[in-house]
């Protein structure tokens, strides 16, 4: 017997690289901070790659890719400034609510949609 293929819509996709961003904040994190333990450093990259894999299947890879590394991109600085550095400036603010305008434009002129 063949093996069945389970297949998902494009919603499911598109909260997979959701999931898959949050989880790489999780692990990019993991590689400055000791506090997180390399088993949950290890099993977030593991499912990030999982998730985004699978949503790639459905959706435009290079638009899944630069979503997913956007969300990690600003997930990762907005801990550094919490946990690290405590700076924040207006410019830094300012190309960080670029980033995510890109972000949501990429998703939202994916297959084109209209916003």
């Amino acid at each position: 017997m063949g093996k069945k293929i389970k297949t998902i819509n494009e919603s499911k996709a598109w909260s997979y690289v959701i999931l898959a961003g949050l989880l790489e904040i999780v692990w990019a994190s993991g590689f400055k901070y000791e506090s997180i333990p390399s088993i949950i450093v290890l099993i977030s990259l593991l499912t990030s790659f999982d998730l985004i894999i699978n949503a790639a299947k459905i959706l435009p890879v290079g638009t899944v890719y630069a979503v997913f590394a956007g969300i990690g991109t600003l997930g990762t600085t907005m801990v550094e400034i919490v946990f690290s550095s405590g700076e924040i400036s207006l410019l830094r603010i300012s190309f960080i609510l670029l980033l995510l305008a890109c972000i949501i434009g990429l998703k939202y002129t994916s297959k084109g949609e209209k916003l």
